[in-house]
């Protein structure tokens, strides 16, 4: 879901190369730099279609051969040639390999990655395939808008993740604070949290109230974690387009969101730049915002620590009004697809809800469309009902803008200025939204 800061020169580099390659009408199609690592399924096929996607965990792998297998049964004519790439290489091969003229016929992307492909004119837009049979209104508004680029939806996706407030009921217990609702439209407010951090943080035993959004992490996760807070206080990050952060990242609403944040670690102190390992289930932190993911990680790596006896789950805390970020990895079309018929059909079979239930049951994620989540009775009731409702509900796209990398450091780096830095908010942020803003007029003027 997050990528590497280090790869921001590389990835922008390569964004220029691919626009001019794309912008030129330049069509190559060797395929001799193709990654090594690579699955394979056939059948008696005429059309083979190239897919390609980072290679996941175990489960994810396990469900794509199977998604894939059984589109197989149902179509002989086709032949899926599916290259598994590793994360931390996928982008920039997908990127170079695209610039180069050596594009798959059907890629996965992540959600913050899809506004530069398609500004460079490598996806083909599915906006008339998803009106035609792709049943968009399954799908919630939020999540579409996740994936669209100037009104042209690009992707299709396939699953959500989502974050929630953890806390520790013993804790809770023991300093007389009531628990927040479960119900998943009934958040406690930031001051409420505040107030019970404030109680719960005893620095002698290093036990801190919250962390807010996972600390200090490189740029996706701030993304990811952060970008709710903003939102929750009433502000934005970018304009809608994703051209400018000006009037927005220096909006009132914004900046008092940054300060708030800020206060938690230097004013209140009930936040700490540093924990020990695992410090929520190992008792070093009353309360924590954790992805719908760490369910699965508590109960394998803490069986001892229990759902509903040491810890619970409620809703993100609000301000001003609900959010949470959505998008996850989805899939896409090369706009120089031979096949693009083909391939749609693959792609929204493989997204669409048999495809999305087959593969949510074995990765245990969240479907992206309400029929298939309603599949899953686990999903519609406590705790898991939470991270649902929140995406279904109050979901919101991270930024969709081509220079999204540059533009994470630049968010991040603020958060870690003002807080960890000290420094001026004002200040900060001027900084923040002329570097944001540079680097979007470099981007279009190299894109030409």
């Amino acid at each position: 879901m997050f990528k590497p800061n280090g790869l921001k020169l590389c990835v922008l580099a390569i964004v220029f190369l691919l626009s001019a390659c794309y912008g030129n009408g330049t069509d190559k199609t060797d395929s001799t730099n193709r990654p090594s690592d690579r699955s394979t399924i056939t059948s008696n096929a005429k059309i083979t279609l190239t897919f390609w996607r980072n290679s996941g965990n175990e489960s994810e792998n396990k469900a794509y051969e199977k998604l894939v297998s059984a589109y197989l049964e149902k179509h002989p004519e086709i032949t899926i040639d599916m290259t598994l790439i590793p994360y931390a290489d996928y982008d920039t091969k997908l990127r170079t390999s695209i610039a180069s003229g050596n594009f798959p016929d059907i890629m996965a992307l992540d959600a913050s990655n899809v506004a530069s492909f398609a500004h460079a004119g490598a996806l083909l837009p599915l906006t008339s395939y998803m009106r035609k049979d792709g049943r968009m209104d399954d799908i919630p508004a939020s999540t579409l808008a996740t994936y669209t680029y100037k009104n042209e939806v690009y992707m299709a996706p396939l699953n959500e993740s989502s974050i929630a407030l953890f806390y520790n009921r013993k804790m809770f217990e023991e300093k007389g604070i009531p628990f927040p609702s479960a119900d998943p439209e009934m958040p406690w407010t930031w001051d409420q949290v505040l107030e019970a951090a404030r109680k719960l943080t005893d620095p002698s035993k290093g036990v801190y109230g919250i962390d807010p959004a996972q600390g200090f992490q490189n740029a996706g996760a701030t993304a990811y974690f952060k970008y709710p807070i903003i939102w929750q206080f009433g502000g934005e990050v970018m304009s809608p387009d994703g051209s400018t952060a000006r009037g927005y990242l220096d909006s009132p609403q914004t900046k008092k969101a940054l300060r708030f944040y800020s206060d938690l670690y230097n004013k209140y102190k009930v936040s700490a730049l540093e924990y020990p390992a695992d410090p929520f289930p190992n008792g070093y932190l009353g309360m924590t915002i954790e992805g719908s993911w760490s369910l699965s990680y508590f109960a394998e790596k803490f069986p001892d620590f229990k759902l509903g006896r040491d810890y619970d789950i409620a809703p993100l805390p609000k301000e001003t009004r609900q959010a949470v970020a959505n998008g996850s990895w989805a899939l896409g079309i090369s706009s120089r697809s031979k096949y693009a018929e083909e391939a749609w059909n693959f792609v929204n079979w493989v997204t669409g809800p048999e495809g999305q239930v087959m593969y949510c049951s074995i990765t245990n994620d969240i479907p992206a469309r309400y029929s298939a989540a309603l599949q899953f009775p686990e999903l519609n009731k406590y705790p898991k009902n939470i991270f649902v409702v929140q995406n279904q509900k109050f979901g919101r796209p991270r930024p969709v803008t081509p220079i999204f990398p540059q533009m994470s450091e630049a968010i991040n780096k603020v958060f870690e200025d003002v807080t960890i830095g000290k420094k001026d908010l004002d200040e900060t942020v001027e900084t923040a939204i002329r570097k944001i803003d540079r680097d979007y007029a470099q981007m279009l003027s190299q894109s030409q």
